[in-house]
């Protein structure tokens, strides 16, 4: 085992982490004391047919359609700057998280070895942690978009949406199933070592 690239890896990993971290606080505060408009793209005018008489270069007998709509509110109410953080801050949480259970797993495996029973835990834990923790961050995304546009247009239907890579969820799961694969082979090792 190269104990340099893995040595090397926990220290990237684990200041990921920390700019993820702090990229999460510093993003909260300058939000929440911003004055600006807050924004959200909602798509609950998909395939709405545009006027005629909108200045659109299309040919004849070609019809037009939305696909998306850019709402801006001037001057949110708190609620509405909560909610515009909710759509962008759980995902630089859920990184940063993410990142710092990935460093203390390779940390484990520099101290006690890879094959332990120690990173077979930590594997599960982080396997978990992904695989939990996507789509409870998707959910809280797409909920804070659709009441934050429910918020400004009130005939949008805001139902809770999830939002984001849930492929995740696979590598989240394949982690679980390392871990107990490795955990299963520690104990099999060491009945081995005790019956010999």
């Amino acid at each position: 085992m190269d104990t340099r690239l893995t040595r090397t890896l926990a220290s990237v990993t684990f200041a990921l982490a920390a700019l993820c971290g702090l990229a999460f606080a510093g993003t909260a505060v300058t939000h929440m004391l911003d004055d600006g408009a807050v924004c959200v793209e909602t798509d609950f005018w998909r395939n709405a047919s545009l006027a005629s008489e909108d200045p659109l270069p299309i040919g004849k007998g070609v019809q037009a359609s939305s696909s998306a709509a850019r709402l801006c509110q001037d001057g949110p109410s708190v609620a509405q700057r909560a909610a515009d953080l909710g759509s962008e801050l759980p995902w630089l949480l859920f990184g940063a998280l993410a990142l710092l259970l990935f460093s203390r797993l390779l940390r484990t495996v520099l101290g006690t070895g890879p094959f332990t029973d120690a990173a077979a835990r930590r594997l599960s834990a982080l396997g978990w942690f992904v695989t939990v923790g996507t789509p409870v961050a998707g959910l809280v995304v797409g909920w804070s978009q659709s009441w934050l546009a429910g918020s400004m247009a009130p005939v949008a239907d805001s139902e809770p949406t999830v939002v984001g890579p849930q492929a995740l969820i696979l590598a989240g799961l394949a982690a679980v199933i390392m871990g107990k694969i490795m955990r299963e082979g520690v104990r099999m090792r060491e009945d081995l070592e005790g019956t010999v």
